[in-house]
């Protein structure tokens, strides 16, 4: 009966597949955890620079308000009826409500527009 603990690879497939696996992984680890987080840290960076006057804005504290005045690494928010207004550093901001509610609308007239397109090339096939 064997031991697995004492069973030795073949005989040249040591160092070589050794450095071609640690190789694979660490292309596994950048594609799958490094790329993608760069990519949102980007997103959110440029959200947090194309904040303006009037957009309707959530923290990461979970206030929401509206844009009253930017500065270069603040906001002052105008909260509720009472009108309270907050100063608050940009890397707070969570999300931009008004910027997500106009790119939904952009999606939809577009995919409003290439199902109109797609059913006028399907009439135009059938006459």
């Amino acid at each position: 009966m064997q031991n697995f603990l004492t069973t030795t690879a073949a005989p040249g497939a040591g160092l070589g597949s050794t450095v071609i696996m640690l190789v694979l992984m660490l292309a596994v680890f950048y594609f799958m955890l490094i790329r993608p987080e760069n990519k949102r840290k980007k997103e959110a960076e440029e959200m947090r620079s194309s904040v303006k006057t009037g957009d309707r804005i959530t923290t990461i504290g979970g206030i929401i308000g509206t844009v009253v005045h930017v500065k270069e690494d603040r906001v002052v928010l105008e909260t509720g009826a009472d009108q309270v207004r907050i100063e608050l550093a940009k890397w707070a901001i969570s999300s931009n409500e008004t910027a997500d509610e106009a790119a939904k609308a952009q999606a939809k007239k577009a995919q409003e527009a290439k199902a109109k397109a797609k059913a006028e090339k399907k009439a135009g096939k059938a006459k």
